[in-house]
């Protein structure tokens, strides 16, 4: 396809051009520039029709207007059904973030809590991720927090377990969490399996929604407990009816006539938005959350609210209702497109009155005032930003600061570090490290460390992004280290023809103390900042979180180089394997000594993976 050029009169003649092969079908279509970068996805219920809109040189707000301008082609994928139009759109949007659409950029799992079904006596647990494990599920919860606040107060009432099953089956004695009566003990039989599966049953009867029954029942025992003076097991069971109220109080808002809904709000604002999620499972809150989606100044709350729904619940189950601060675009597409992924109807409304309205109205209120602190923050941040560029005589505020650092004992399971910072503070989903590599690397290297990782990550910025064009580049790096840190990252940057890119060394002051930093940069001399800067503290939050990033890589590295053995290197032994393996023979070298026939007599080991274990072990020798 022949290249346009970008004026807008001929990105209005490059759009009126598909018209002629363009049908009323339904569809999902891309506009891309000059680069082939998609600049917009959208779907339409007729793509002739939608795309005729924009070969109308007039009629459309300033972004439109600058999207059309750069647009020299387009891509088309009809579908079925409008709805399956809306779904593609959501997925597209999410796999290739263009610049003109409403975008979620923070999309983490949620966690759940999990009474386990695969043993004697459950577990109750934290869970995030795929859900995989036998158990019932219960959530999701906003954030680790809310799971944990959750777990805690669980534990007081219902004193379920949480340990492991390898450490529930190598217990003699009760542990700490008994002694804090968080747990019954069922490890040492101090409850029986009867008893016990009934605290599991009146767990996940709270979790579904069940509190009055599960109160009334206790009460009921602890006057029994009572009046058979059985005074001790009676104020047990009243602690329990106590921690049980509390669970309710902390959890806030727990509304009678919705159980199971997320309610959705959103407040924008001088071109900024806010949606706030609460969670309400069983009639109770299971937490909240903000999210900040990228949007433009001439962005209806309609649009926004519609493509976050969409991009919210690509990857994760919609509840029964949405409860909706207002309308969005296409409610009964929504509903639709949401039913078909659960399998059942889910309704979106825009309550006026009652208890969902007040629920709506909580949910504005902490969208309004987490909006007015994201952008306070944002000023304080555009402020320290630019005041690191008047102290480092840097050409303009940076967009993209790396910092990176390094971590090690004595030179093993090193590690390096990259954070990043912007204008929106720590973006910590641009985090990565570096496991070093360098076999010829003098232990302790820290220079050497410093080369490795700073080759690596320029190495691939110059292959994926060599025009600088995708916002990956750095505007500023600052090093942990001194005037020959700096220089070595230098002649590193001349070795791949990258001289334009500000550094700054961050070294510690002749006692090593904090405000005392003295910041060296090429071809200049060593300077301070004044002890109470701003931008010196911004410097240091930086540095530390640097620091505290490499460490816990670091740990993380080597924790799991003390758990390793020859067998996890063993084709066909995954864990599972491994711990029945280290069960039966007491450690990996044991394993490697024994006979077939012994290997062949452990459980969930068949003959054809003990004979691939001894081969394993024998032909190394």
């Amino acid at each position: 396809m022949t290249d346009q050029p970008q004026t807008q009169p001929q990105g209005h003649a490059v759009i009126q051009s598909y018209l002629k092969t363009l049908d009323s079908s339904p569809g999902v279509y891309r506009m891309l520039d000059s680069e082939s970068r998609v600049l917009y996805v959208g779907k339409a219920r007729n793509l002739r029709a939608r795309v005729s809109n924009y070969a109308r040189p007039a009629g459309h707000s300033a972004r439109i207007s600058r999207m059309i301008a750069n647009t020299v082609s387009m891509m088309f994928l009809t579908t079925k059904t409008e709805t399956e139009a809306l779904l593609l759109e959501q997925n597209l949007i999410k796999q290739l973030k263009p610049k003109y659409n409403v975008l979620l950029r923070d999309d983490k799992s949620f966690p759940n809590i999990l009474v386990t079904t695969d043993h004697g006596f459950p577990q109750i647990k934290k869970h995030r991720g795929a859900k995989k494990e036998k158990g019932a599920y219960y959530g999701p919860f906003a954030s680790a927090g809310a799971v944990n606040r959750t777990l805690n107060q669980l534990q007081r009432v219902f004193l379920l377990r949480d340990c492991s099953n390898a450490m529930f089956e190598s217990r003699t004695r009760p542990c700490l969490q008994h002694q804090i009566k968080r747990c019954s003990a069922p490890c040492v039989g101090k409850i029986s399996p009867e008893e016990y599966r009934q605290t599991v049953t009146d767990a996940q009867r709270f979790l579904g929604g069940k509190t009055t029954d599960i109160q009334a029942r206790l009460a009921s025992e602890m006057n029994a407990a009572s009046e058979e003076m059985e005074f001790e097991r009676a104020a047990a069971l009243r602690d329990r009816i106590k921690a049980l109220t509390q669970v309710q109080t902390a959890q806030g808002i727990n509304p009678k006539g919705v159980s199971e809904a997320d309610v959705i709000a959103l407040h924008m604002q001088d071109g900024q938005a806010c949606v706030q999620v609460f969670f309400i499972r069983a009639n109770q809150n299971w937490g909240n959350k903000d999210y900040y989606p990228r949007v433009g100044a001439d962005v209806d709350a309609a649009e926004v609210l519609e493509a976050f729904i969409g991009q919210f619940y690509d990857q994760r189950d919609p509840p029964p209702q949405l409860i909706l601060s207002n309308q969005i675009e296409n409610p009964d597409l929504m509903a639709d497109a949401l039913s078909g992924k659960l399998g059942r109807k889910v309704e979106l409304l825009v309550p006026q009155r009652g208890e969902k309205a007040e629920l709506v109205d909580g949910a504005l209120r902490n969208a309004r005032e987490s909006l007015a602190r994201k952008m306070a923050e944002t000023a304080t941040q555009t402020k320290l930003l630019k005041g690191l560029a008047d102290a480092f005589d840097l050409s303009g505020p940076p967009a993209r600061i790396e910092v990176y650092d390094n971590s090690h004992i004595q030179g093993t399971n090193a590690v390096g570090a990259m954070v990043v910072a912007g204008p929106d503070g720590m973006m910590k989903n641009q985090y990565r490290k570096f496991n070093i590599r360098g076999d010829d690397l003098t232990p302790g290297d820290d220079f050497g460390m410093m080369k490795e990782v700073l080759q690596r990550r320029f190495k691939r910025l110059l292959k994926e992004d060599p025009d600088r064009t995708e916002g990956h580049w750095p505007d500023l790096l600052l090093i942990n280290g001194g005037a020959g840190q700096v220089s070595a990252v230098a002649s590193i940057m001349r070795e791949y023809g990258v001289e334009d890119i500000p550094m700054v060394g961050v070294a510690k002051g002749v006692d090593r103390d904090a405000g005392k930093e003295e910041f060296h940069r090429v071809g200049k001399r060593p300077m301070a900042l004044r002890h109470n800067d701003p931008v010196l503290y911004f410097v240091q939050r930086m540095r530390d979180e640097a620091h505290r990033f490499a460490i816990g890589t670091h740990r993380a590295k080597r924790a799991k180089a003390v758990g390793a053995t020859p067998l996890d290197d063993v084709p066909g032994v995954g864990a599972a394997r491994k711990r029945a393996l280290l069960a039966h023979f007491g450690s990996a070298k044991a394993v490697g000594r024994a006979n077939l026939s012994d290997l062949k007599a452990v459980d969930g080991v068949s003959d054809a993976l003990a004979e691939t274990i001894y081969a394993y072990f024998h032909e190394r020798g």
